[in-house]
């Protein structure tokens, strides 16, 4: 897909308009729509990984289903590496770019905002 329809398809995303570093810029621009575009698919990821290694996220009480969110997230490799797929394939190739600027920092903030979007997400629905 051109970066140009890449870009047309992206939820707008209210922020602040304050002085920030171009991590946070980064953040707010590319990070936030695309997670926010890509919502369903990372549950649907996350949700057939619980299934796949045998763990029963839906019949876990909330704060138990929160942790597993983060235990996952934090440890699980081979999760991690299919998430931030879905997220870093919806960049555009100057975003991409500009991820590798930084990609230690925006990989955490990636995965700091899915966990919360996650958390928000799957334990309400319960």
């Amino acid at each position: 897909m051109p970066d140009e329809q890449k870009l047309s398809i992206r939820p707008e995303v209210p922020t602040k308009d304050i002085e920030s570093t171009a991590a946070e810029r980064f953040q707010n621009v590319t990070l936030r729509p695309v997670l926010k575009l890509q919502n369903t698919l990372l549950q649907a990821v996350f949700l057939h990984m619980m299934d796949k290694r045998k763990v029963p996220f839906l019949k876990q009480a909330p704060k138990a289903q929160a942790a597993q969110i983060d235990h996952s997230i934090s440890k699980d490799k081979r999760l991690r590496f299919q998430l931030l797929g879905v997220v870093i394939g919806q960049f555009t190739t100057g975003e991409y770019a500009t991820f590798l600027q930084f990609e230690q920092e925006a990989v955490r903030r990636i995965f700091t905002m899915m966990a919360q979007r996650l958390k928000d997400e799957l334990i309400k629905t319960i």
